[in-house]
């Protein structure tokens, strides 16, 4: 799924310090995919994980289009989820999956050492990669983020997503910290949700061809290729995956217009899954297109009645009910 390179004495090193020591070097191409769908996580009336939901969420987003999954990111609820609960997710999607599309799981907190044993379980189960989430509520400062991230990547053989996210976690990695991290040998890619073209414009001129940039917001998608990005760790693929694929697609083979049209037609969808707080809408939509997946977890709540009629008028918009 990926072909990043590890070296035989890299995998046999044993304390921290020599892995990173060897992990700086020539960075290889890392597919993880294109459209990667951050996964909601299904609950039951009792307000359990349905893992057999979960399994048949795995199977529609790989037949609607999405090329990558992420398991236990924030659109997953993983502030709410047990460490059990993040691993029983995993390792269904993985087994579900079965090597068709790369599996990433979201193994970041706030907390490094709980981030590596995390880390170390994913890796443990089979997954392909993992996302770090900044770390949240504590603002660490850049020299700070910097250490994280690293000490977390020596500790496993995957290739490593970094995520920022200021609006939810208060605290931005800055390009300048991205392009140091880049040259970590697996940490191969970042999902720059700051809403800051000029940020990602940076980032992409301060680190190599090989590492990939994706949206974190649906709406950016098109914006971040245009300055260099890659694809998209997508909310909205839950519904629309082909239409997003489609539009990176004409993109790619140099047909903008196409992919501008593509843009305007999915916007109000995009926009409908940020009504109010992710998953909240994304978990209306997908019960209101007859795809069941529960309401979210406290502290969480259910879409208000206006809310949920939005969302179902952009659905019929588009096509979706």
């Amino acid at each position: 799924m990926w072909s990043t390179v590890l070296s035989t004495s890299w995998m046999t090193k044993g304390d921290g310090s020599s892995l990173l020591n060897i992990k700086c070097g020539v960075k290889k191409m890392t597919h993880l995919g294109t459209v990667i769908t951050a996964m909601v996580t299904p609950f039951d009336r009792e307000m359990r994980v349905d893992l057999d939901r979960m399994e048949e969420l795995t199977e529609r987003l790989i037949q609607l289009g999405s090329d990558g999954l992420l398991v236990t990111g924030t659109t997953g609820e993983s502030p709410t989820l047990t460490r059990e609960e993040k691993l029983s997710l995993l390792e269904r999607v993985i087994k579900t999956a079965a090597g068709r599309v790369p599996v990433m799981a979201g193994t970041g907190s706030n907390n490094t050492q709980d981030s590596i044993e995390m880390t170390r379980e994913a890796e443990r189960l089979g997954a392909d990669a993992i996302m770090l989430v900044t770390p949240y509520y504590n603002k660490p400062p850049q020299e700070a983020l910097y250490a994280h991230f690293t000490a977390v990547a020596a500790a496993t053989s995957l290739p490593v997503m970094i995520y920022n996210v200021p609006g939810r976690t208060s605290r931005n990695v800055e390009a300048e910290t991205v392009a140091r991290l880049a040259e970590v040998e697996n940490i191969v890619a970042i999902k720059e949700a700051s809403g800051d073209l000029d940020q990602v414009s940076q980032i992409r001129r301060l680190t190599p061809p090989e590492f990939s940039i994706y949206s974190g917001d649906d709406s950016m998608t098109l914006p971040i290729l245009a300055v260099g990005g890659k694809g998209v760790v997508s909310v909205a693929s839950h519904l629309v995956a082909d239409r997003i694929q489609a539009m990176i697609r004409a993109f790619n083979e140099g047909r903008v217009q196409d992919a501008a049209a593509l843009h305007r037609e999915l916007f109000p969808v995009f926009r409908a899954m940020f009504v109010t707080t992710n998953p909240i809408p994304l978990k209306a939509a997908l019960n209101l297109v007859g795809f069941d997946v529960g309401r979210p977890r406290l502290p969480l709540t259910e879409a208000r009645a206006g809310e949920v009629e939005a969302i179902r008028q952009v659905l019929a918009e588009a096509g979706l009910l």
